[in-house]
């Protein structure tokens, strides 16, 4: 269908990544031109474009939830202040402070997991897997394919470009975080990147006490007894 110079040619012509060049061939069927219409499409093209490009301007968007019970602040980053100051760009940071309020992730991307994070991750999935009767016995490439497939879960659920966008796309189709920056991107013609955010959530990280109403009942009643 295609080889791995088609993918070296797609990649010059669009600076695209070569996973997305090579996605973009195998979707076509290795036809060069709808390969490059694809990318555009996605927007995939006019982000590499700009990949290089400096993003240091942008808003902090804050975002109150429940009556105040959980509340986010996001740091998303464009090109230019004239983009910063429309309402589309605006819109996205919402729409970004809505994802983290709902999902919670830990970091913004992958490479901001601690490498002792996932090593941690790695021992707990190797000790899982191992004390399983199913896959205790299985070598250890195969092991070690299933840790990969569970660490990528990992960073679905922890970092905020590989999450789910919890709304679809205009074609009511399931997209990532990711994603709908790239078609930010494509749409406002400047790179956009989230730095960094902050999540509060009232009482998280505060041990609470729980009220046992049995036990409360038999310690007050013993109370009693011995008076």
């Amino acid at each position: 269908m295609y080889t791995a110079q088609d993918v070296g040619k797609l990649r010059e012509k669009t600076g695209a990544g070569m996973m997305d060049c090579k996605k973009a061939l195998e979707t076509t069927g290795g036809d060069m031109d709808k390969a490059l219409d694809y990318l555009r499409e996605k927007g995939i093209a006019s982000a590499a474009k700009r990949a290089d490009k400096i993003a240091a301007e942008g808003v902090v968007e804050s975002y109150i939830h429940m009556k105040g019970k959980i509340g986010v602040l996001v740091e998303v980053n464009c090109e230019t202040d004239f983009v910063a100051k429309g309402d589309d760009f605006h819109a996205l940071a919402h729409e970004i402070a809505l994802q983290i309020a709902a999902s919670k992730p830990l970091y913004v991307s992958r490479e901001e997991v601690p490498a002792e994070v996932i090593q941690k991750e790695k021992d707990i999935l190797t000790a899982q897997i191992r004390n399983d009767e199913k896959n205790k016995n299985k070598p250890a490439a195969i092991v070690e394919k299933m840790i990969e497939g569970r660490i990528g879960k990992f960073y679905e659920e922890n970092c905020l470009l590989d999450q789910v966008y919890i709304k679809p796309d205009e074609k009511g189709q399931e997209i990532k975080v990711s994603q709908l920056i790239v078609n930010a991107t494509a749409k406002l013609g400047e790179k956009i990147t989230v730095r960094r955010f902050a999540r509060y959530e009232m009482g998280e990280g505060i041990e609470k006490k729980t009220s046992d109403l049995a036990k409360d009942v038999e310690e007050q009643i013993a109370k009693s007894s011995k008076k």
